[in-house]
C-alpha cells in the first residue's frame, strides 16, 4: 500500500489517473462531481513525474481499498476484516479498513440535491410526503432550506416544520432511499447546469498556467477524447487581442506567414492597442499601406473580421506548436532568457 509520503487524496487521484491512462481515466473521471474533476484536473497538470514505485503503490491502494468495500457490503465490517488479514495481513487489514470507515465517516447525504438551484429543488420534492421533505431540509444548507420553506404551501409548511423538530433520528437505509429517488429525479437537471458553468473555462485557466510540455500532453489526449472540445479549448487559449502580449520577434514572424486580406479584417474588428502593436512590428510602408487596406475595406460582417481572426489564430496556434514563437505560459515558459 502506498507510503505516506504527505500526498492528499487528490494528489493521490492524479496520480492514479496516470497510472491508469488516459482511456480508463476518462471513464472514472467523468463520473465525479465538477469539483473533484477540476481540483484532480489541476493535479495533473502540475504533476511532472511519478517514479515507478509510487505509481505501483498507489494502483495497489486502490485496488484493495476497493476490494475493502465490495466485501464490506458483501458481508459486514468483520467479514472484510477476516479476508483481508487472511490475504494481506492484520496491520495492513487494518490501515485499509480505517481509511474506508473515514471515508464512509466523510460522506454526507443528499450531495445532489446541495446542487442544485432552490427552485428546482422545489418544483421536485413539493408534491413529497413531509415527512420526505423535512428530511431533505434537514441535510442541505439552511439559506436554500429556508428558501424552499418558505415557498411551500401554509398547510404543507406547518406539517414539515413539525416534523423537522421532533425529527431525532432516521435510518441509514431510509435516508438511502430517499436519496436514491431524489438523484434519479435531480441527476439530469444537475449535470446540465454543472456542465453549463464550466469545465471548459476551468481546463483552458489551468492549461494556461502550465508549462508547453504538460499542455501538449493533455491536449492530446482531449483530441484523442473529444476533437470537438480539444478544438473549443484551442480557441479559448489564446484569443486575437492577446496579441499584444507576444514580443516583436514572434509577431514579425506571424506577419511573415499572414494573408494580408485576412490581417486587415482582422485588424477592422480589433482594438486600437492591437493595431498599434501590428503596425509598430510593419516598415512605415508596410504600415502605412495596411491603415490604408482597412480603411478601403468600409462596414464589414462581424462573421467575416472572426472568421480573419480565427485564420491568424491557427497560424499562431502551428509557429507556437512548431516552436517557431513562445506564447508565454506558466511554469517553464514563465521567463524565457
Amino acid at each position: 500500500m502506498a507510503k505516506d509520503k504527505g500526498l492528499t487524496g487528490v494528489q493521490k487521484a492524479a496520480i492514479l489517473f496516470i497510472t491508469l491512462g488516459p482511456e480508463a481515466s476518462a471513464n472514472i473521471i467523468n463520473k465525479l462531481p465538477e469539483r473533484d474533476i477540476q481540483r484532480i484536473t489541476y493535479e495533473i497538470a502540475n504533476t511532472t513525474t511519478v517514479s515507478t514505485t509510487e505509481k505501483s503503490e498507489i494502483l495497489e491502494e486502490f485496488i484493495q481499498m476497493n476490494k475493502a468495500k465490495d466485501y464490506i457490503l458483501e458481508g459486514g465490517f468483520d467479514y472484510a476484516k477476516d479476508l483481508l488479514s487472511k490475504a494481506l495481513g492484520n496491520q495492513k487489514a487494518k490501515e485499509i479498513l480505517d481509511k474506508v470507515s473515514e471515508e464512509t465517516q466523510q460522506y454526507r447525504p443528499f450531495a445532489l440535491a446541495r446542487k442544485a438551484d432552490s427552485i428546482q429543488l422545489l418544483n421536485i420534492i413539493s408534491n413529497e410526503h413531509p415527512q420526505t421533505i423535512a428530511l431533505i431540509l434537514c441535510h442541505i444548507n439552511v439559506d436554500k432550506a429556508a428558501q424552499i420553506l418558505s415557498e411551500l404551501p401554509q398547510e404543507v409548511q406547518e406539517e414539515v416544520a413539525y416534523r423537522i423538530a421532533v425529527m431525532n433520528t432516521t435510518s441509514p437505509t431510509v435516508i438511502k432511499e430517499v436519496e436514491k429517488t431524489l438523484n434519479m429525479k435531480l441527476s439530469s437537471i444537475v449535470r446540465n447546469e454543472v456542465t453549463s458553468i464550466g469545465g471548459l473555462q476551468s481546463i483552458v485557466d489551468i492549461l494556461n498556467q502550465v508549462d508547453r510540455s504538460t499542455e501538449k500532453n493533455i491536449m492530446e489526449a482531449l483530441e484523442r477524447q473529444d476533437p470537438e472540445i480539444a478544438e473549443k479549448v484551442k480557441e479559448s487559449m489564446f484569443v486575437f487581442e492577446d496579441i499584444i502580449a507576444l514580443d516583436d520577434v514572434a509577431i514579425q514572424r506571424i506577419l511573415r506567414e499572414v494573408d494580408g486580406k485576412d490581417l486587415a479584417l482582422a485588424l477592422k474588428g480589433s482594438s486600437e492597442e492591437v493595431s498599434e502593436v501590428i503596425f509598430r512590428n510593419q516598415s512605415k510602408r508596410a504600415a502605412a499601406s495596411m491603415k490604408e487596406d482597412i480603411e478601403f475595406l468600409g462596414p464589414v460582417r462581424i462573421a467575416d473580421v472572426e472568421k480573419a481572426q480565427t485564420k491568424i489564430l491557427a497560424v499562431i496556434r502551428r509557429l507556437d506548436e512548431n516552436g517557431e514563437i513562445v506564447i508565454a505560459r506558466g511554469g517553464e515558459d514563465a521567463v524565457i532568457i
